[in-house]
């Protein structure tokens, strides 16, 4: 195990220095003939999305023809998001008017999921809004490994402590959800991948052959969810990741993690149970429970966390019949 674990991170986790030529990724691109999408999902995202649209447009469709469809997919914001999205020149949705006859849901999850239908290449790119140091790499590090190599489907960001430094090797891992709840997990029930530096990262491409065909929770849940659906239909060889250095975002309050890592588990064992590693759920609790201290005085605070699933794309009729 330990050495398969091994040649894994050596053959499929990549640095996205490695991809620096923008314009030969272009070339093979269109040589496969392949079409690249990028999302963005939103919620009130006005101070950064500019610049996120701004630099990645420019970059990564008019310098280099290495997007063919930038779209900004919002929740409904009620600040100057879309606006500020379409003036820089993203195309721009609202999840509520895409499948309208499936319904609308809140969540990023959500967004992520009608993206699929909404947008048309063959690899979708997503990256999230709050990102205060964008750079190109957060794109073209993740559609690289998917354009070179055919086995690879999905492609994972990780950041900020890169795991080789010139004085030696150096712990890397993700944030205080990954390293105190999910990498436990994944040790417990899923050892291999605990090869993923940075499950719950928000940065990830992947072919929508894959995407198409696993359901997507609309909450807190979505990233483990496609990795644990991923890695029981393909393995573990359908995984890359890159190294993208550093990334600066708006960091979450203790209380906002506990609720994520309440939804988190909710999806994590209805996938125990669904893959057959538990045999009975136990009646699971959908009322996330935290205290809060008033003037002296202890106050419990109660926050209902459901963690909904939309099923897989393709088993949506509008979906099938969209090009017909």
């Amino acid at each position: 195990m330990i050495g398969n674990n091994q040649k894994w991170l050596e053959n499929n986790t990549f640095h996205h220095g490695e991809f620096w030529d923008i314009l030969k990724l272009v070339e093979e691109k269109e040589k496969k003939g392949l079409k690249i999408s990028l999302c963005i999902p939103t919620l009130n995202e006005e101070k950064t999305i500019g610049k996120e649209v701004l630099i990645l447009r420019s970059e990564l469709m008019e310098r280099y023809p290495l997007i063919d469809e930038f779209a900004v997919i919002d929740s409904g914001s009620t600040d100057k998001t879309l606006e500020v999205a379409s003036n820089f020149g993203a195309d721009v949705y609202l999840a509520s008017d895409i499948l309208p006859e499936v319904g609308d849901k809140r969540g990023k999850g959500e967004n992520l999921w009608k993206a699929i239908h909404q947008l048309k290449g063959d690899i979708i790119c997503y990256v999230d809004a709050d990102i205060s140091n964008i750079h190109p790499r957060f794109v073209y590090g993740l559609i690289a490994p998917l354009i070179r190599k055919n086995e690879v489907q999905y492609v994972k960001a990780f950041y900020d402590r890169p795991l080789n430094y010139s004085s030696g090797l150096r712990s890397s891992g993700g944030g205080r959800v990954t390293e105190i709840l999910i990498r436990p997990l994944f040790s417990l029930f899923y050892p291999e991948l605990t090869n993923i530096v940075q499950p719950l990262s928000g940065e990830y491409a992947a072919r929508r052959e894959v995407l198409e065909v696993i359901p997507f929770p609309i909450g807190y849940g979505v990233e483990t969810s496609h990795l644990l659906d991923l890695y029981e239909k393909f393995g573990l060889e359908a995984f890359a990741q890159t190294d993208l250095d550093r990334r600066v975002h708006r960091n979450q309050t203790t209380n906002a993690l506990g609720k994520m890592s309440f939804g988190i588990l909710q999806t994590f064992f209805n996938r125990l149970h669904a893959q057959g590693k538990i045999d009975q759920m136990p009646n699971m609790e959908t009322f996330y429970r935290r205290f809060e201290v008033d003037d002296g005085v202890y106050n419990q605070i109660i926050q209902e966390v459901i963690e909904e699933e939309r099923p897989p794309m393709i088993d949506i009729e509008g979906y099938r019949n969209r090009n017909q």
